[in-house]
């Protein structure tokens, strides 16, 4: 019987065309969502992963990176005094109001980031070369994502004004587009000059560890000796990039309706092949009811739609990722928020698969039907 199905679906593989289209372009919109709700809600930790700090230090209960507020002093201090600790460096982060020289663009929401020009240093390290990060030592240097340009006004050495102080982008990179405004990089000098007293002190504090020094347990110890500091918070690299985005993702409006439109679409994937397979099979009714004349039982029957059902299942999902592969990098190379990961694509051919099998129920309830009598008539 195990044969009987992948021969029926050779010898009638155009009969199960449309099966296999609907599977594929259901896995296609599932996986195009994924991708997109993972690169807009990943762009919130883009911070996070774009830094090689191995632990982060900011203010109690910062539900996202951008909702930092500024740290007391002798919170540097305890980073360097921690035994573990090689490196600490401060991160200045600043909301501001942008300004183009052009007349059509108006004040543009900007998140201003005062990083250190040393060299090898932790912030933004995985995006921004040392040689790019070394021209942010001039007096009122930024740095913008390529993509942003035109939101800004702006071209690459053109001056605009932040908060009324001049600026300079002295350089552009990609990557780095975020969530809710434009990300700008300075020097943590141009920072404080344009943040003024308002933002008197750094917002995050963020540290490389000595080697063999394991982040979690230095997490531990600075929060056990939290009662003799300003207040302040500790997160691995990784626990902290997790907040950001499950805070946007899971905390919000916006994600939780992200997360709808995805089941919605899984559901009217599964309903759309269930129909279509159930057609297919039915259509065959005549050559079932042919073998369950000849002594075949029903549960073989059964058995043989499973199996064209998972074959159906693995075929639309391997042209799933065929097709979804090339649309995403295009995606990309068009600065559009996507990003896929090991588990979130395993979690998608899961779902792509389990909506084929279960498509499958209606396609055996209409097999199970089949009344040898019909060939009678």
């Amino acid at each position: 019987m195990i044969s009987l199905a992948r021969k029926t679906l050779i010898h009638e593989w155009v009969r199960f065309v449309p099966v296999v289209l609907a599977v594929t372009f259901a896995g296609l919109l599932l996986i195009v969502q994924a991708a997109l709700v993972l690169g807009i809600f990943s762009s919130a930790a883009i911070y996070i992963k774009a830094s090689s700090a191995d632990v982060w230090v900011g203010y109690p209960g910062s539900q996202s990176f951008n909702y930092g507020r500024p740290l007391g002093p002798d919170v540097e201090m305890r980073l360097r005094a921690d035994e573990a600790v090689s490196t600490v460096e401060p991160w200045r982060w600043v909301d501001a109001d942008w300004h183009s020289a052009s007349d059509d663009h108006g004040a543009v929401t900007v998140y201003l980031s005062g990083l250190s020009v040393e060299k090898d240093a932790m912030a933004f390290s995985r995006l921004l070369p040392d040689a790019l990060r070394q021209r942010l030592r001039d007096p009122g240097a930024v740095i913008v994502d390529s993509a942003d340009l035109t939101t800004l006004g702006v071209a690459e050495g053109g001056l605009a004004w932040i908060n009324r102080h001049p600026v300079r982008v002295v350089g552009v990179i990609k990557g780095m587009r975020g969530l809710g405004g434009v990300n700008v990089l300075s020097s943590l000098d141009t920072a404080r000059e344009i943040g003024g007293a308002e933002t008197s002190r750094d917002t995050y504090y963020l540290a490389r560890l000595k080697n063999g020094a394991a982040p979690g347990v230095v997490r531990q110890r600075l929060m056990q000796d939290r009662a003799a500091f300003s207040p302040y918070e500790a997160w691995t690299a990784n626990e902290f990039a997790a907040r950001s985005q499950n805070y946007w993702l899971l905390d919000t409006g916006a994600g939780i309706a992200v997360l709808f439109m995805a089941i919605i679409v899984s559901l009217v994937g599964a309903m759309v092949t269930s129909q279509s397979l159930a057609g297919t099979i039915s259509a065959s009714r005549r050559e079932y009811a042919a073998l369950s004349a000849l002594g075949v039982g029903r549960w073989s029957l059964t058995r043989v739609v499973l199996e064209q059902s998972a074959w159906i299942g693995g075929v639309g999902l391997v042209l799933a990722a065929l097709i979804s592969t090339p649309l995403l990098m295009l995606a990309a190379g068009q600065d559009v928020p996507v990003a896929m990961s090991l588990p979130v694509a395993t979690g998608c051919g899961l779902l792509i698969f389990a909506m084929a099998m279960l498509a499958s129920l209606a396609a055996v309830r209409t097999m199970l039907k089949t009344d040898p009598a019909m060939l009678l008539r």
